[in-house]
This record gives C-alpha cells, structure tokens and sequence, in this order.
C-alpha cells in the first residue's frame, strides 16, 4: 500500500471528527438560544401555581413551594376575566372571517382587474404599510366618534376587517397563478366572482391560511385599537384587561401569579393556532399552476 492511500483513511477520520465536532457546537449553542427563549416562559408556568409569597420570595424557582391553582380560580370565578375573553374571541373570529374575505378580494381586484387608478391604489396600499400604527390612533379615534360606533362592537370589529399588509400578501399570491386557469373558466361562462370564488380562491390555500394565522394572531393581541375605540367595563378584551391587570388596576400588591396566570391564559389560543397551521404557512410556489 503506498503512501498516498494510506493517507485516505486519516484524511477521512479528521474530517469526520471535524464535523462532529462543529455540529455539536452547533446544538449546544442552539440548545442556548433556546433554554435563553424557553426559561423564562417556564418561570411563567411555574409562578402562575405558585402563592404570593413563595413567588415574591422566589421569583427564578420553576418548582412552587406550595401547589396551588388559586391565580386560576380568583380569575375565572373572582373577576372580570371571562367577559375579557368573551369579548376577544367575538372580536377575532369576527375580524379574522372578515380579513380572509375582504383581503380576498381586494387582492385578486388588484392584482387581476384593469381599472383606472388601479398602480395608484396599490401606492396607497404600500404607503399605508410604511405609516406607524402610533401614527393612525387619533385620526382612528376621531372617525370612529363621528360615525358613531365608539364604544361599540362596531367600532371595535369594524376598522380591523381589512389589513394593508394582508391585500398585499393575496395581491402578490394571485399573480402567481396563471392567467390561463380563469381564462378557461370563463369560456365555459363563469363570471368575474365565479372565477374568482370557485377558481381562484381554492388554489390561494396556503395563501389564505397565512392570512387567517395572521389576522387571529393580529386581532387576538391587538391593544392599541381598543384602548382608542371603547371605554366601558363590559367591552373590555384581553389585551386590555391584562394591562390593566399588570399595571395593578385590578388587584392590590404584586400577586405575580394572578397576572402570570392571565398572560398564560391570553397566550394558549395563539399557540395552537400556530402550531396547528405552521407547516401551512404560505409557500410562494404552493398553490401555483405551469403553464
């Protein structure tokens, strides 16, 4: 065996050790970053059980010393919590059906209708992306006061039925698919909503489920719009009760874990929508017909 083939061999094993060796730095330093993002949300679980002086007197622990679901039964039985929730879940199952409908067709209008001002339009749409929410609260507020609806579900639901940045996504999405799908449809008759709702729209599936994990995260921890739109007790949200909960309007001292017990609460419903719909996040090529 000469010498070069014998160098084969220990080329390989130091390549190989090599590659271990940078993929388990890899994991460790990803195993980090995520104990860094994970911990402090199982300090959150963890305290929500815990009483108030075993999470004042030891906030970091993850083990309470005393078990209780106290936090759970003074926010469901003892508070305002339930009309919290009530009024968030109306508010995103209303907003979110409106956004996928309204965005809908707003976006195949753009991104398919021939119509004077139509470039124009679509400039506003970006325009709009670009303006700070902060920016929009008092002009938001003012409108909703003069036509009426603050304090209201309507002034709640109503602003929030279309998103900018929701056309935009199902604007760009229809100009993915050819133009040759509707063209057949209308030979055979169909009209302009036929082809859009029977034709169209099944294909922008992954589309659509990106707008509807969009808009009930959007509308689900949406605070600002509520602050501006109502004031009663009764149409309280969760955004709204929970800051108000956090900031010790609700309760006396600290109570960590009626608060902690609140936020965990508030963020079970984004989470299994996530989860539920993560692999069905819009792909551009998904949905897409070659011609």
């Amino acid at each position: 065996m000469s010498a070069a083939t014998a160098l084969v061999p220990r080329r390989r094993r130091r390549w190989g050790t090599a590659r271990i060796a940078s993929t388990s730095v890899l994991y460790a330093l990803l195993i980090a970053l995520a104990l860094v993002y994970i911990y402090p949300f199982l300090i959150q679980v963890a305290t929500s059980f815990k009483t108030d002086p075993d999470a004042a007197s030891n906030p970091l622990g993850l083990v309470p010393q005393t078990f209780t679901t106290e936090a759970y039964t003074q926010l469901f039985l003892r508070s305002d919590f339930p009309t919290w929730f009530t009024n968030s879940v109306i508010v995103t199952i209303v907003v979110t059906a409106g956004r996928v409908f309204f965005n809908s067709l707003a976006g195949y209008a753009l991104a398919r209708l021939r119509f004077r001002g139509r470039n124009l339009v679509f400039a506003g749409l970006v325009a709009v992306m670009s303006v700070p929410t902060v920016v929009l609260l008092i002009p938001k507020f003012l409108v909703i006061n003069t036509l009426g609806m603050y304090d209201s579900y309507a002034g709640m639901i109503l602003p929030l039925l279309v998103d900018a940045a929701g056309v935009f996504i199902m604007k760009n999405f229809f100009e993915s698919i050819p133009v040759s799908v509707e063209e057949q449809a209308r030979i055979d008759g169909a009209g302009t909503f036929r082809v859009f709702w029977s034709v169209v729209l099944p294909m922008a599936r992954p589309a659509l489920i990106t707008i509807v994990i969009l808009s009930f995260q959007g509308s689900w921890n949406e605070l600002a719009h509520f602050i501006v739109s109502t004031q009663s007790p009764e149409l309280t949200t969760l955004t709204k009760g929970v800051a108000q909960l956090a900031n010790g309007q609700l309760s006396q001292g600290r109570q960590y874990p009626l608060k902690l017990a609140a936020a965990i609460i508030m963020t079970i419903p984004v989470a299994v929508m996530f989860f539920v719909f993560q692999k069905r996040i819009m792909n551009s090529s998904d949905g897409a017909v070659k011609e």
